[in-house]
């Protein structure tokens, strides 16, 4: 960041990619029954996909996936050699996008199936596909009905290549819930009545599960951008993200006085109040109204009234020594992005994906 961005910046959002390469190295060695892709669907859960996964390639990441078309094609040409694949499926009017771009469809219905035959057909090529078979989530995914009617009739994965066959965990950060054998069995057994095919099932949480859960292909997303995998556990993986905004202003309050909208609170005892240009526009959780905290040097300061807009208020009546200009911690190390959303009443995936444009990024990149 040069100076005068130092100087101008109301809040700085800080993305470490060498940490996002660093969870990805460590998700690979707890795999080792086959590859681990890197999920950058949602601009890599907002941090920025054309960052993060050029890193993970240059790591040695070859798989990687999104949720929908244009996130692949955005990052197509910054990957000419990767396995990319769109996890939500084949929308009708795209399959030459796809063939033409190398772009994998991840195909959950006979109708999607169907769609990319046809486009076979019509290149007089096979066609590489993902099938993925629902085992619980109810979304996406073939039902068991469909996965009867292919193993019926072989000729509806007619010039189908299938590069994968694929399963979505329901409760995998939850290692004791029966769920996860129970879809363990039923992949299992429905993947065994097609093709023979390489198998994907687990993501961030499923690695964490043991070798039963290890397949031909791992799909970690949150776990790469420091969400920490086994909820229960020390969080194994690195911090990716760091959150600070500038004091704009503070304010001295008589006892009796109100911050912020509806007057949702007053101060108790004379009171120093912070304004800092972060709100709800820049997703921070109208919902920490009350309730969430920012640190200055190691010490918690309340968020006191109602978050806005376009700014948030804290009490710093404890921290006479805070002034504007000074900097105060949101997510860091020692208000982490768990805390954040506990206090938020959400989860970290939420929380990070929400954070806006409007922050200055600055991207650690060595």
């Amino acid at each position: 960041m040069s100076a005068v961005e130092a100087e101008t910046a109301a809040a700085i959002l800080t993305i470490d990619l060498p940490a996002i390469v660093a969870n990805w190295r460590t998700l690979s060695a707890r795999h080792p029954a086959g590859p681990v892709a890197g999920v950058v669907k949602a601009d890599a859960y907002g941090l920025g996909a054309t960052l993060v996964a050029p890193a993970l390639h240059e790591a040695g990441c070859r798989h990687f996936f999104t949720a929908h078309l244009e996130e692949a094609l955005a990052i197509r040409p910054l990957l000419p050699d990767a396995v990319l694949g769109v996890l939500n499926g084949l929308i009708a009017g795209t399959e030459a996008i796809h063939r033409v771009q190398s772009i994998i469809p991840v195909l959950g219905s006979l109708p999607e199936i169907a769609l990319w035959r046809a486009e076979a057909a019509r290149a007089g090529a096979s066609l590489p596909a993902i099938l993925h078979i629902d085992t619980g989530m109810s979304r996406l995914g073939l039902t068991e009905a469909e996965v009867a009617a292919l193993a019926a009739d072989p000729a509806l994965l007619a010039g189908i290549t299938l590069r994968y066959v694929m399963t979505h965990l329901v409760s995998a950060e939850s290692a004791d819930d029966p769920l996860n054998e129970h879809q363990r069995a039923r992949f299992a057994a429905l993947a065994a009545r097609l093709p023979p095919a390489p198998r994907s099932i687990a993501n961030s949480s499923g690695i964490f599960l043991g070798p039963r859960f290890a397949s031909d292909l791992a799909r970690p997303g949150a776990a790469l951008y420091g969400i920490n995998p086994v909820p229960d556990q020390p969080n194994p993986m690195r911090p990716v993200v760091r959150l600070t905004a500038r004091v704009l202003s503070l304010r001295a309050l008589e006892p009796g006085e109100s911050v912020g909208y509806n007057a949702t609170w007053r101060a108790a005892r004379g009171s120093r109040i912070a304004t800092i240009a972060v709100g709800y526009a820049d997703g921070w959780p109208r919902r920490l109204s009350n309730r969430g905290a920012a640190i200055f040097d190691g010490r918690r300061l309340p968020l006191v009234g109602r978050v806005s807009m376009d700014l948030t208020t804290y009490d710093a009546t404890d921290h006479p020594g805070l002034r504007p200009g000074d900097w105060l911690e949101l997510i860091g190390p020692a208000q982490p992005l768990a805390a954040v959303a506990e206090a938020a009443e959400t989860n970290e995936y939420e929380i990070l994906t929400a954070l806006g444009p409007r922050y200055h990024r600055v991207v650690v990149a060595a």
